[in-house]
């Protein structure tokens, strides 16, 4: 098997009413345990890396490690560039091999925006690789970009179908209400806008945020469009959880092959109920 694209992967849930759950991983562990999960429940699944995480991880290894999790258990993987900004470091990673990217050119005016998407779409189209863009702003934390409440922007459904048409991207990240982090409240999502923007656009719906949102919420999200579901947040924190949880009860362990692998029995917990939240399970 090999890295692929997200694009057939999300025409097919949108053709079968589910959703393809999209896990931010930063390390050898969390591919493992994605990927196991994946194979375990015959679920597609998108492994997203944020471009702190190719700094930190190193692009090569990661291409590698990824490559290797889809050969050993035999399963189409996308790696995805999450909320990649620079043109530069997109071209050179679609050359290395990622073919799954999103462009986030959101904080620019919309002529802008559509313009640094146009020039992302080219490039990628070229190498069969998906382009996802965003129109409108989350509020919350992604990686070491922090946009606050008040400069969060709803996506307009009327200017989605321009935006989709102008830049003819793959998918669309909408902004319904979600966030990057956890909730301090109730989440709330904006279905109306959701239902509205789906009868504008046709390609395939991303949500953002979804750490956090109940399962009601998001399956509603699903039923209306939705086809990507991000989680980052919630695997972190399962993860660094159960390791605090270790050491606690073993203050002097210093071996990472034993106080890692309760980090790694969190995670999977997360990643199961995630892809039974999205429907994804047997869908391969």
């Amino acid at each position: 098997m090999y890295l692929i694209s997200n694009r057939e992967m999300l025409l097919a849930a949108q053709r079968g009413g589910y959703a393809v759950p999209a896990f931010n991983v930063h390390n050898l562990e969390t591919v493992q345990v994605v990927a196991e999960t994946a194979a375990a429940m015959s679920s597609p699944v998108i492994l997203a890396g944020t471009p702190g995480t190719f700094s930190y991880a190193g692009t090569d290894y990661l291409i590698s490690i990824c490559h290797e999790a889809a050969r050993k258990y035999r399963i189409p993987l996308a790696l995805h560039l999450d909320h990649h900004e620079d043109q530069g470091d997109i071209e050179s990673k679609v050359r290395a091999g990622i073919r799954s990217v999103m462009i986030d050119a959101s904080h620019f005016p919309l002529a802008e925006n559509i313009q640094h998407v146009r020039e992302t779409v080219r490039l990628c189209h070229a190498f069969d690789a998906s382009v996802e863009a965003e129109l409108g702003r989350l509020g919350g934390q992604e990686d070491d970009l922090v946009v606050e409440e008040g400069d969060s922007i709803f996506t307009d459904p009327v200017v989605a179908k321009h935006f989709v048409e102008s830049t003819r991207i793959d998918s669309l990240a909408v902004a319904i209400g979600s966030a990057h982090g956890l909730y301090q409240g109730e989440p709330k999502l904006d279905f109306s806008r959701l239902g509205q923007i789906r009868q504008q656009v046709d390609v395939p719906l991303v949500l953002h945020g979804a750490s956090g949102i109940p399962e009601s919420m998001i399956r509603q999200a699903i039923e209306l469009g939705i086809c990507k579901v991000n989680v980052a947040t919630e695997l972190k924190i399962a993860f660094a959880g159960a390791i605090k949880e270790y050491f606690a009860e073993h203050p002097d362990a210093n071996d990472p092959r034993k106080y890692i692998v309760p980090g790694k029995l969190a995670m999977q917990k997360v990643v199961e109920e995630k892809i039974r939240i999205c429907g994804s399970g047997g869908c391969l």
